[in-house]
């Protein structure tokens, strides 16, 4: 496995802004995949692709959830690799007060680093395009 992590600037100072679009179901839908829904078991489906083409389906456990910081999950093709989480973390420059979102993934060693940094640079994307971050 390779960790990647970037960081991207957001044009905004509020954290919870950033807080609702990356640590539940309906946030994370208008930007990270066409629907996403929270079961009560900490679990995330995550669906791709719309009801008469080809879908795509993966769930994710929510690990490790701090207010207004980070969430970490794990897909569930990951559960026998501990170390394989992906995490968005919300972090503020102390000299700036500028915010920006910290990615943590990791990618399989069959697959390119710069192929899951381009899904984060397309995710990011959508995120700038929808909420103007």
């Amino acid at each position: 496995m390779q960790k990647l992590t970037i960081e991207y600037p957001l044009a905004t100072r509020s954290p919870r802004i950033v807080w609702d679009m990356i640590s539940n179901a309906a946030g994370l839908q208008k930007w990270l995949a066409d629907k996403v829904t929270e079961d009560g078991n900490k679990m995330m489906t995550f669906t791709w692709g719309h009801p008469w083409t080809e879908r795509d389906t993966k769930q994710s456990r929510i690990l490790e959830i701090e207010k207004m910081d980070h969430i970490r999950l794990m897909w569930d093709y990951h559960e026998d690799t501990p170390e394989a989480y992906w995490e968005m973390r919300i972090v503020e420059s102390s000299e700036t007060g500028h915010l920006s979102l910290l990615i943590t993934d990791f990618a399989a060693d069959d697959e390119e680093e710069t192929d899951l940094r381009g899904i984060w640079d397309d995710n990011l994307e959508r995120l700038h395009r929808v909420s103007g971050l």
